[in-house]
């Protein structure tokens, strides 16, 4: 009677010891999970911080290149102006030529021909 008894307290005790290993591996597991679940967590906020970072370098950048093309634009326009009084300058000046040839043509005319 005492042998079986044995064997069970002996069967009772194989199966705490291993419910306790089990249970000490399981402990193990879940503070190795949150070792991760803390190092993910801290590399997710410096993710996130830098690319906040980076959206504020492009949002930058994007406000200089907006800037930059109106000046662009102010740029074209007064180019196009400048090219306008080019042309009108160029054609003021030939007409000021025709008109001093005409004169003189007048001028020779009546000093020569007519005289």
């Amino acid at each position: 009677m005492y042998s079986g008894h044995d064997n069970w307290d002996e069967d009772n005790r194989q199966t705490l010891l291993e419910g306790k290993r089990i249970l000490e591996r399981t402990g193990e597991s879940l503070a190795r999970s949150n070792q991760i679940a803390i190092e993910t967590e801290t590399i997710g906020t410096e993710v996130v911080t830098e690319l906040g970072s980076q959206r504020e370098t492009l949002l930058r950048a994007k406000d200089r290149l907006t800037n930059a093309d109106d000046q662009l634009d102010n740029t074209r326009r007064i180019l196009k102006k400048m090219g306008r009084n080019v042309i009108y300058n160029k054609l003021v000046l030939v007409m000021i030529i025709l008109l001093e040839l005409g004169i003189l043509i007048a001028v020779s005319y009546m000093k020569f021909i007519k005289k």
